[in-house]
């Protein structure tokens, strides 16, 4: 393991606070959170792990790069910055995706992060995304992670410590060709449990930061360290590290993707499904991942047939589909946190508000397996409000959006003009056996690469003008999103597995990189 690299930036006083390029970081340097600390460290940490793959144990080089501050005070939330984590495969774990030189490999990581102070204990989970790496002739493929990190709160002072711990990974191989071969098997998905190696340096240290305040408005209720984090403490039922932790613990602030909405139609028919669907959306310029809270999908299937006399082994359901929540086809309203400019702490109610019906259309490739290759083309205009930089609020007003729904590559432009996104699901149905990928009916992961237009109606009248800043702090290309489907509720039916009694979906999907 490295050493931990430690810089102290300097602070930079910015001018008018209505200049409206640098809105953020005048409000950051106008009007920090107290105690905020001006200094960071700089940490990079190189720790061996043993990772469990199908054919045997593998060990693999993780890297771990953050920044923290070098100092914190008891109440303020700490919000590392730059999380990366680069997994090293050797050339014998490259082996068990089965993908020929030249494939693209997407991977997602969830590493576990040990949090103590003094006695309480948390735990956190870093989670981030892979950008496609290209799989060699030979040698190690390198797969370098980003994406979003709760933020931690200490409840006293005392040095707070961060040590890595356990490590998920999930990789899929996909063809460098854009267009899937019917005739050719696509590799399997591949995970990995890792487990952090005997070892490793100060076991697994990635920071240490000390925490000033005087003494716990409380008293510190935080488990032994025999007892992990999860123990309970005398009567106190709440989960040490949750979001309701009491004063003098340590509280972690992340989104519970459990948290789903109702989701039932208002006028089903005999062919209509309900689904929940969730998942993350990177954002590229804030080098973060947003979190697409649980949805409520309506689907109404349409009559099913061949799309033309050229392929006769071709068979095409469409439907389409609606969000639902609360009347509106609208996501839920969902916090996300980012550091704009790499380093100014900012949060904002974010919601994808559907302006078209979206359509879906699931093609049938006969044979053994059966191939399936769905598409959903959704017009989503992305609404941002209750924005705060560093704990300050900045009225951006009530319609604060983006001009135009967001894009990505439409394959069919004549058939499907107009601004929208295409969201690619793949599947493989053998005749026996269980099916893989993505199915209408039984759900699975649905991607897409977006562009987020530029932003309108940010501001209030008489006040700044913010449309520029937001487009240049978030509008652009290269935002990976990908959504996770779970089984559908065929209403009229009410399978007790798959529906509740009052027609609503059963499986709630966990969110996926």
């Amino acid at each position: 393991m490295k050493g931990p690299r430690i810089s102290v930036p300097s602070t930079r006083r910015r001018g008018a606070r209505r200049a409206v390029i640098a809105a953020f970081v005048v409000l950051a340097a106008m009007v920090p959170a107290a105690g905020t600390a001006l200094g960071a460290q700089e940490v990079e940490a190189e720790l061996p792990y043993m990772c469990a793959f199908p054919s045997g144990t593998q060990a693999v080089t993780v890297r771990v790069a953050a920044r923290f501050p070098d100092s914190a005070a008891k109440g303020e939330a700490i919000v590392p910055a730059e999380v990366t984590t680069t997994v090293e495969l050797p050339e014998a774990a490259v082996a068990e995706l089965g993908a020929a030189p030249g494939a693209e490999v997407r991977a997602s990581t969830e590493l576990a992060v040990a949090l103590s102070q003094g006695e309480a204990r948390a735990e956190a989970s870093w989670r981030g995304t892979a950008q496609p790496a290209t799989v060699q002739a030979e040698g190690p493929l390198v797969l370098e992670s980003a994406g979003d990190v709760p933020s931690v709160t200490p409840g006293s002072d005392g040095e707070l410590r961060l040590h890595a711990g356990g490590l998920k990974l999930a990789m899929e191989a996909q063809a460098g060709s854009a267009t899937p071969d019917p005739a050719q098997d696509s590799p399997a998905p591949v995970s990995a449990t890792c487990t952090l190696g005997e070892d490793a340096a100060e076991d697994g240290l990635l920071a240490t930061i000390p925490v000033t305040g005087g003494e716990t408005d409380g008293p510190s209720e935080g488990p032994s360290p025999s007892e992990g984090p999860s123990a309970p403490t005398g009567t106190d039922t709440r989960e040490p590290g949750g979001a309701d932790a009491p004063l003098g613990r340590l509280r972690v602030e992340a989104t519970d993707p459990k948290d789903a909405p109702p989701c039932i139609a208002e006028e089903p028919t005999p062919v209509t499904l309900a689904a929940y669907v969730t998942g993350y959306s990177n954002v590229r310029k804030l080098d973060g991942a947003n979190l697409i809270p649980v949805s409520c999908m309506i689907i109404e299937q349409v009559d099913a047939g061949s799309p033309g006399p050229d392929d006769q082994w071709l068979f095409r359901q469409p439907a389409d589909v609606e969000f639902s929540y609360e009347g509106r086809r609208q996501t839920p309203p969902a916090r996300a946190t980012f550091l704009t400019y790499g380093f100014v702490p900012t949060t904002a109610t974010m919601v994808l508000e559907q302006t078209e019906v979206m359509r879906l259309e699931s093609d049938f490739y006969l044979g053994d397996p059966v191939q399936l290759d769905t598409a959903i083309r959704a017009s989503l205009v992305l609404r941002l409000s209750d924005v705060k930089v560093n704990g300050t609020p900045l009225d951006v007003g009530s319609d604060c959006r983006t001009e135009t729904p967001l894009t990505s590559h439409e394959p069919e432009p004549d058939r499907f003009p107009g601004p929208h996104i295409v969201l690619d699901g793949f599947g493989l149905a053998p005749w026996e056996g269980q099916p893989e990928g993505y199915q209408l009916t039984t759900g699975g992961p649905l991607t897409s690469e977006v562009t987020i237009p530029a932003f309108t109606g940010c501001g209030t009248s008489g006040g700044e003008d913010l449309n520029r800043l937001f487009t240049a702090a978030i509008s652009g290309p290269g935002n990976y999103v990908k959504q996770m489907q779970g089984q559908t509720c065929l209403i009229q039916d009410l399978n007790p597995d798959h529906c509740t009694p009052d027609g609503q979906p059963v499986v709630i999907p966990e969110p996926e990189r």
